[in-house]
């Protein structure tokens, strides 16, 4: 049996009486088996692109990233500023200011390497994402052409309904013979077994539609967070190496100062929020990715009662 012929019971009872089984099969279980199998050929393939988005989450991990966030947002506290005010002439003669402004220095080193860290995953971050961002929009825009051709089933399948109830009455109403009230019991049968299917197909269908609006979500929270990730390594980042590095080299070679301390301690700061709200951003992102998790395992369940 072929695709065309599942939907074969979606056709108008004057249409189907005129279609014919293929094969060996019998009229009535030809019909029984297209009422049961309605939408099939769309099942199946909601089937195999709910395997693919699953597989195209599991290389979505962000946990990498979320790592080397984490390491830079407790790296940049560390930075003491407060070294910098150590000066006077008893600091001149035990070297104290020098020695401040090494240590300074050195914390500086520290949390730029945490940087440079993080500029190497996001990298790699965007890298992927491209690779992967233009299958992972297929995958959504054929599940979306499937449920919404099963939407399609599912009001042919109510209006034939309809049309077969309004006969099943007419012929009801006519005094059949036994041969004939036999042949209506097993229509009406065939009308319940398709009310079933349907109520399956719905159900698929709303589950399949959950899926592809969590998945559109999570591409376009995914998009901003890549987005945010560059701006913040393009100007936030690049901003503070410029003005800490500065800081860090003169204190490094001088020894602490207090001069010019305000800009530098602002936009150390600014990192920090920075940071922290990357950090809130792929929080949101994982859950965007577990959400669409349940929502895929929601559908492989409707799916296997479909069959």
């Amino acid at each position: 049996m072929d695709d065309s012929d599942r939907t074969a019971s979606l056709m108008t009872p004057a249409k189907l009486a005129q279609v014919q089984p293929r094969g060996q099969a019998s009229p009535a279980a030809w019909l029984d088996q297209m009422a049961a199998d309605a939408g099939h050929a769309h099942v199946r393939r909601l089937g195999e692109l709910r395997i693919d988005m699953q597989t195209q989450a599991s290389q979505r991990d962000i946990s990498p990233l979320v790592a080397e966030l984490t390491r830079l947002g407790k790296e940049l506290p560390t930075l003491d500023f407060g070294l910098l005010a150590q000066r006077g002439w008893w600091a001149k003669v035990t070297g104290q200011g020098r020695s401040a402004g090494a240590q300074f220095s050195h914390q500086f080193e520290e949390i730029d390497e945490a940087v440079r860290a993080l500029a190497s995953q996001a990298q790699a971050l965007q890298r992927k994402n491209l690779e992967a961002a233009s299958s992972a929009d297929r995958t959504a825009m054929e599940v979306e052409v499937e449920y919404r051709a099963i939407d399609r089933i599912l009001d042919q399948g109510t209006r034939w309904l309809q049309d077969m109830r309004s006969q099943l009455k007419i012929r009801q109403a006519a005094s059949p013979d036994a041969a004939a009230q036999q042949q209506i019991s097993a229509d009406t049968a065939r009308c319940e077994t398709l009310v079933e299917r349907l109520k399956d197909l719905r159900a698929v269908t709303n589950a399949a539609q959950q899926a592809h609006q969590h998945a559109k979500d999570l591409a376009a929270r995914r998009f901003t967070l890549l987005q945010t990730l560059q701006q913040a390594l393009t100007a936030d980042v690049k901003e503070w190496r410029t003005q800490l590095s500065r800081v860090a080299s003169a204190a490094a070679a001088q020894g602490a100062a207090a001069s010019s301390q305000d800009s530098p301690a602002e936009t150390h700061r600014e990192l920090q929020l920075c940071i922290k709200q990357l950090l809130s951003d792929c929080a949101q992102l994982q859950a965007g990715e577990k959400a669409l998790g349940e929502s895929l395992g929601a559908l492989g369940m409707q799916l296997d009662v479909v069959g």
